[in-house]
């Protein structure tokens, strides 16, 4: 499980594409910190270190997360938000995050709103996903807070530390991210939706 806090920003050196899946070897300042077989959340993805090098590590995305998130995009040299799976000791400062990525949101409006940041996202609303207004929204990875909540698109208000410490600032209209809804209100949704 994770948090939303994000404790690093990575920096994709290498992608090798194998039978199928892709091989991404990432620069961080905690790399060196990590450990072979370690979940390890790169923007909103869970993905398992498989190789470790001097100050990188090494991740593989198979087929099912290729196919439901924006990591078919991802080029080398962009930066990806990291953060580490949560200790049981550990302060609770984001939301419940669990790593698993619902859809892909469209990036529609990046406003600068004197001295903070506003995005509005896109997505399909077939799938049955919502957000509530001051509710949590993962976006790349990152707890966010819903400013504006639509049927199929939501606004979120970024400070300038989140903006300047996180891959966000590389997020521009057009910009695919991955979005994890709420898991208590997917599970609301879903009681509800059997009643």
């Amino acid at each position: 499980m994770f948090t939303g806090i994000i404790e690093s920003l990575g920096v994709i050196e290498k992608i090798v594409e194998e039978q199928g899946n892709l091989h991404f070897t990432v620069r961080s300042s905690i790399s060196h910190e990590l450990k072979i077989d370690q979940s390890l959340s790169h923007n909103g993805i869970c993905l398992t270190v498989v190789a470790l090098g001097d100050d990188t590590h090494t991740v593989t995305a198979i087929q099912e997360t290729i196919r439901k998130t924006s990591i078919s995009e991802w080029k080398q040299g962009m930066h990806v938000n990291l953060e580490r799976a949560m200790s049981a000791h550990g302060r609770f400062d984001g939301h419940i995050v669990q790593g698993h990525v619902d859809q892909v949101a469209l990036c529609t409006q990046r406003k600068d709103d004197n001295g903070s940041w506003l995005f509005t996202f896109q997505y399909d609303a077939s799938s049955g996903n919502v957000t509530v207004e001051k509710g949590s929204i993962c976006v790349n990875g990152i707890s966010l807070t819903v400013v504006d909540s639509k049927d199929d698109a939501f606004s979120v208000a970024i400070i300038p530390y989140t903006f300047e410490h996180t891959s966000l600032k590389e997020c521009v209209v057009g910009s695919k991210v991955n979005i994890e809804f709420d898991i208590l209100g997917k599970y609301a949704a879903k009681l509800l939706g059997r009643k």
